[in-house]
């Protein structure tokens, strides 16, 4: 990717599922999974949990598929219709540091907001340093910690929760 290359943020289609999911085999890492490593057979990218619906891809024009970001309703409770949630974000080794991850939260942002959402929420990783920074710096704000949540590679590792309002609301 150059200043050249342009990034384009589009909705998954059933055609990307190849290509998404060898980008989830090759950025796995415990720095922001609690999943096991993959190994074949490998399950399907998308199924009737993760339908291309929820998926934005950066694609980088001549390059190919760059990333992508989950966006989904967190539960379906109609209490709870007016948040959605990122449950997913990676990025190529390849297209990392020249702001696709930034574009990809834009993008699910707006998305959110087209779906008449006013908060937008995501768990992170307590060690994921880069992704707890662009976060910040996207306006997300830490709303809660739940430490030592998850086990990776015998280290206790915390869960945050960030979330920011997308719409001015009135709030007690």
């Amino acid at each position: 990717m150059s200043e050249h290359s342009p990034v384009t943020i589009r909705a998954a289609v059933r055609e990307d599922e190849a290509a998404l999911a060898e980008l989830d085999r090759r950025t796995w890492s415990t720095m922001h999974s609690v999943q096991p490593r993959p190994r074949p057979p490998y399950d399907p990218f998308f199924d009737a949990t993760h339908p291309p619906a929820q998926f934005l891809v950066a694609e980088v024009e001549g390059e190919g598929i760059a990333g992508y970001i989950r966006l989904v309703q967190p539960t379906a409770l109609a209490s709870n219709a007016h948040v959605r949630q990122i449950q997913g974000l990676a990025v190529a080794e390849w297209a990392r540091g020249r702001g696709v991850a930034r574009l990809l939260v834009e993008g699910a942002c707006e998305q959110a907001r087209q779906q008449g959402a006013v908060r937008l929420t995501l768990r992170v990783l307590g060690h994921n340093v880069p992704a707890r920074g662009l976060y910040a710096a996207m306006g997300f704000e830490v709303e809660g910690v739940v430490p030592g949540e998850f086990v990776l590679e015998g280290e206790y590792v915390d869960d945050i929760l960030m979330g920011q309002w997308l719409a001015p609301v009135n709030r007690p």
